[in-house]
């Protein structure tokens, strides 16, 4: 399913850019969608901003919007609730469908059905109070990573680096999902690869100052360093681009999105999860990634946009 070539603003329609919502990831929704507002607008599309909730989201047919910039990170937005909505209302809508959405957004369900087809993902187990964090670091080795099994941008994350500091890690990510995973560590670089319309971008490798890549190293530090080329030979650059879209393409995503993972000192990538609805902000990599194809910002979010009009095997426009 790849988008048709669009040149008339007009073919979009009226289009909303659902933003905000209720998830922890909100203020990040905002600044990504009111980007993509402007992106849009600036190429002439009848794009309005809307900062969703429940009764909005329900009610978008009713407001004469023909289809959806889906610009809404986290619970509520990113999982498959608001795809289904739209597809019941059947207005086309950008990046993966429900079921895609839905297993993304599902860490430990996501890694699982990587294992299954020979992915390469960290072990990981899951947590729960007063449980024998001694024997979870004995079984993953420390330090390790717990985070919330269905957040994003790196909330409620913590690096663990003694047995000891595991039951305070875990409340912290229990903060903001009843299901929190510990997850093994992988000493080495991170990578990610965006991908567009069936397209992996160059990847981008990611250098953090200290620490890891948490929720203010994404979004506030000034420090966090990019490298697009990320230095890899061109032939293990393309290989890993390669699994990156496979990994994609096994949750049953499309349309759009990016794939994080991290490579160990043999060489060996390990993927981490999938993003189906990637940050658009100034510190977003995706839209870096694009630059380094020669796509601005502008193009992207339209071409984003075209994937909405395409068609499927059986010839209806995609939803």
């Amino acid at each position: 399913m790849n988008a048709p070539r669009v040149d008339n603003p007009q073919d979009f329609g009226r289009v909303a850019v659902l933003m905000g919502g209720w998830a922890a990831e909100r203020e990040v929704s905002l600044v990504s969608g009111e980007a993509v507002l402007a992106g849009l607008r600036r190429r002439g599309v009848d794009a309005h901003g809307v900062d969703i909730d429940r009764a909005r989201l329900l009610g978008l047919k009713g407001e004469g919007f023909d289809r959806a910039w889906v610009a809404l990170h986290g619970a509520g937005g990113e999982d498959g609730v608001a795809q289904a909505v739209l597809e019941v209302l059947g207005l086309p809508y950008t990046g993966s469908g429900v079921l895609a959405s839905a297993l993304a957004m599902d860490k430990a369900r996501c890694k699982a059905v990587w294992a299954s087809q020979g992915i390469p993902t960290p072990a990981h187990r899951y947590l729960v109070p007063d449980m024998d964090f001694e024997a979870v670091a004995g079984d993953l080795g420390l330090p390790l990573f717990v985070k919330p099994a269905h957040e994003g941008s790196s909330l409620g994350m913590t690096r663990v680096d003694a047995a000891g500091d595991l039951a305070a890690a875990y409340r912290a990510a229990a903060v903001y999902d009843r299901e929190v995973l510990a997850e093994r560590f992988i000493d080495g670089p991170e990578y990610t690869a965006s991908i567009l319309d069936g397209r992996v971008l160059p990847l981008l490798r990611i250098e953090v100052e200290s620490g890891f890549y948490d929720y203010h190293a994404k979004y506030e530090s000034d420090t966090t360093r990019y490298h697009c080329p990320c230095g890899l030979p061109p032939e293990r650059e393309s290989e890993l681009a390669a699994l990156s879209l496979r990994a994609f393409e096994t949750a049953g995503a499309h349309g759009w999105g990016r794939v994080d993972f991290m490579m160990d000192g043999e060489g060996q990538p390990w993927f981490l999860e999938l993003n189906t609805v990637p940050g658009m902000t100034s510190h977003s990599l995706v839209p870096m990634a694009a630059a380094a194809a020669g796509i601005d910002f502008d193009e992207l979010v339209w071409r984003i946009l075209a994937t909405t009009l395409a068609t499927r095997e059986d010839g209806h426009e995609a939803a």
